[in-house]
């Protein structure tokens, strides 16, 4: 048996309206039944509230600013879990819904309060629905990124595969609405630099993903262990096919080194807030000897970030290859920087950013 956390997109369950597409959502919940009825454990994270909330308020655009978006997002959550809830039980199955947000996976006791939720559903043979808390959300919900909600439920759930369902039958080596030459990718080994630019940017104007936002889950994924494939939503049988390893969409392969769920989480789903340089002799202790980045490796600060905000980490010529958690606000670190440990002012933090809170990128 086999756990799959399924994500589907707003506009593969939407219709242009912005009104919920009845076949689609029927389909969707007669292929989750399907794998669930082969055995296998599933987990849905379903986008799509916001666009139900803005038809229900009678607004044609996605609003900007935060407060009117939570104000939607409140609207449209319940209409959207009922309308799931209604398909699900001709199958005979119970859904149980699950609001979380990115801060939820960073800290250890709600990383395994959550964990211990979802497990339990799963025992009690309910279908967790998770979606992203959008009423309640700061700076999440100003991306609505559900597929980077998905990696992370699928990194706290030890899932097998994580199954991004979209509009398209995958990634392509172009975009097929402008390039009729434009070829399935279907298999991705490493995602880089080249991957993502194929990927593009933001999708629909009612959803908020878009290839790239999948690419980035699918590496998510990948860095914790997880298989994940990108496949069209109408594609027939497609989450059954997923997990049987047969070929569907694009597949992204786990990636034989593991992040840990804290270090997943500070990786991917924290923004920089700056940017920290440091020498060569720094660089080589993070990168070689896992060590804490010291005042004394500090040769540049860039940006306002405070204390326990993310930064990017760039060597001498100025290219990022790591990430953390700072101890020190940018003000403070200006002040320090180039200072040994024996130098620091009393009760200044010894370490700039722990090894514990760092993560050594690709």
């Amino acid at each position: 048996m086999s756990l799959v956390v399924v994500k589907v997109g707003t506009s593969s369950i939407t219709q242009p309206s912005g009104a919920l597409d009845d076949a689609a959502l029927a389909k969707l919940c007669a292929d989750l039944a399907d794998a669930r009825a082969a055995g296998h454990d599933v987990v849905l994270v379903s986008s799509g509230a916001i666009a139900v909330g803005l038809l229900k308020l009678g607004l044609s655009r996605r609003p900007r600013d935060i407060g009117t978006l939570q104000a939607v997002a409140a609207v449209g959550q319940p209409r959207l879990m009922e309308r799931l809830r209604d398909e699900l039980v001709p199958h005979g199955i119970v859904a149980g819904q699950v609001l979380v947000t990115p801060f939820d996976f960073g800290h250890r006791s709600q990383y395994l309060h959550a964990r211990a939720t979802l497990r339990r559903l799963l025992d009690l043979g309910v279908l967790p629905v998770v979606n992203e808390n959008d009423t309640v959300a700061d700076d999440e919900i100003r991306y609505g990124d559900n597929d980077r909600i998905a990696a992370l439920v699928a990194n706290l759930v030890r899932a097998d595969v994580l199954l991004l369902l979209t509009d398209t039958a995958g990634l392509f080596t172009a975009d097929p609405r402008l390039d009729e030459g434009a070829s399935l990718i279907e298999e991705i080994v490493e995602v880089d630099h080249a991957l993502e630019a194929v990927a593009g940017g933001r999708g629909t104007e009612r959803g908020s993903g878009g290839m790239a936002s999948k690419l980035a889950a699918a590496k998510m994924a990948s860095w914790s262990g997880v298989r994940a494939v990108i496949a069209a939503t109408d594609e027939p049988g497609v989450v059954v096919r997923a997990l049987d390893g047969q070929p569907v969409g694009t597949v992204v392969r786990p990636r034989a080194t593991r992040l840990s769920s804290r270090k997943l989480w500070i990786a991917f789903a924290r923004a920089a807030a700056g940017r920290v340089e440091v020498d060569a002799g720094a660089r080589d202790a993070l990168v070689r000897a896992n060590r804490s980045l010291l005042a004394a490796g500090v040769r540049g600060v860039d940006g306002a970030f405070s204390v326990e905000d993310a930064v990017e980490i760039a060597g001498p010529d100025g290219r990022p290859f790591a990430k953390g958690l700072v101890r020190y606000d940018a003000p403070a670190l200006r002040r320090v920087a180039g200072l040994r440990s024996a130098d620091l002012p009393d009760g200044a933090p010894p370490e700039v950013v722990h090894r514990d809170d760092l993560v050594v990128l690709p």
